[in-house]
């Protein structure tokens, strides 16, 4: 029965009002089941956070340069072991759904977690090879959203509002993370 309902829900999602936000936030709390009750889904979008962290590639990054995509901001660290659980299914989900305009940005948070040989090392020893690479050494990022803990999860929308949160980790590679990501994702930016 529960799943008839998801079921019926996504296709209610699919089929939707155009509106800022991408569906209606009930209607995606409705769907959440397992590991995605934690997410918390918010009644309004909430401006995503500004602070830059640091690329890949050494230059600056934010938020904004993923604006008219669905982002997935993982905050994690190389110490921390359910990050190191979860990081594969992120992995999972942006192979899944990359092509439907949904980004999974990982950011490795503080001074400790942070030099580029130790995420290099942390992916390889995990086999993830399709997920930035990004930090955050000085935590300005994970400051600006206010987190307590590691791993956390913020889903943003396209037009870069935050618009829910996991704290802790996650399957993200289940069909339910899946389903709530698409529904998410349903409609282009205002």
């Amino acid at each position: 029965m529960r799943k008839f309902r998801s079921i019926v829900l996504y296709m209610a999602l699919a089929l939707g009002a155009n509106t800022a936000f991408a569906a209606d936030p009930a209607e995606i709390t409705a769907l959440r089941e397992g590991d995605m009750k934690k997410l918390i889904v918010y009644e309004e979008p909430r401006p995503a956070s500004s602070a830059l962290y640091v690329n890949e590639d050494g230059s600056e990054g934010s938020l904004a340069d993923y604006k008219g995509k669905v982002v997935v901001l993982n905050l994690w660290a190389t110490w921390c072991a359910p990050c190191r659980k979860e990081m594969p299914s992120l992995s999972e989900l942006q192979a899944a759904l990359s092509e439907e305009g949904i980004e999974v940005v990982t950011v490795a948070t503080g001074p400790v977690a942070t030099p580029p040989p130790m995420i290099a090392k942390f992916f390889t020893d995990i086999g993830v090879d399709n997920l930035p690479q990004h930090r955050d050494p000085k935590q300005d990022l994970a400051r600006s959203v206010k987190i307590f803990g590691l791993p956390v999860s913020i889903i943003i929308d396209r037009d870069g509002n935050e618009v829910a949160r996991m704290l802790g980790d996650a399957d993200w590679s289940s069909d339910n993370a899946k389903a709530i990501m698409r529904a998410f994702a349903e409609n282009p930016p205002s």
